[in-house]
């Protein structure tokens, strides 16, 4: 399955706040909103596709990600939630470079970003505890992140990152810690969503 695509409000009026696909919010009264029931595999179902639409990954790039974090020893959705979060077009985006993830992993596609003095066109390179993040030095690429650092409010940086505005760089200070992670998200359902497909990859 690939990555959507299609109208992103029809997707947060059903799944609730997906900061990372888009800033709109689901308005009062929406489908979200409304208590209904729900079978146990819907509400799974429905917490895989939050996740998956918040980061932008296709389904066998979340799956791939779940198996990952279930051979560590620490929590598997935890750890999930780290993989995720340190993926650098997340990084961008919570550093407020980019306003939505799809946006950042188009400045890395377009080779706008550094990563310890190196060029990194990958979104889905994983960054590591003292990684500097640099903007390359033409004015092109720092025009079009000073339009999202504009809109962006000091107190949404988490604790794990800190922005050095007017050098257009942010550091990498540490693993991300769960409750800083920006999206409100019931990881464990999502590692029983996939604990069958878990189970067979490891036997």
């Amino acid at each position: 399955m690939s990555r959507y695509r299609g109208p992103r409000f029809k997707k947060i009026r059903r799944l609730g706040a997906l900061p990372g696909l888009t800033r709109k919010s689901p308005i009062a009264g929406s489908a979200f909103s409304r208590p209904d029931r729900k079978s146990q595999y819907c509400i799974r179902f429905q917490e895989k596709q939050k996740l998956r639409l918040h980061y932008g990954l296709t389904e066998r790039q979340l799956l791939k990600y779940v198996r990952i974090a279930a051979k560590a020893k620490e929590r598997t959705g935890k750890v999930l939630l780290q993989l995720l979060e340190m993926r650098l077009d997340n990084i961008l985006f919570r550093l407020g470079m980019a306003s939505t993830i799809p946006q950042a992993r188009q400045l890395v596609n377009h080779r706008h970003i550094l990563v310890n003095s190196r060029i990194v066109d990958i979104p889905s390179y994983r960054c590591k505890p003292r990684d500097l993040i640099t903007v390359k030095d033409e004015q092109k690429s720092k025009d079009m992140i000073q339009n999202s650092l504009d809109s962006f409010r000091q107190e949404q940086l988490p604790k794990h990152l800190t922005l050095h505005r007017i050098q257009y760089k942010g550091l990498v200070n540490e693993i991300i810690d769960s409750k800083w992670v920006g999206l409100e998200i019931n990881e464990l359902l999502v590692v029983e969503y996939y604990s069958r497909q878990t189970k067979t990859s490891l036997k």
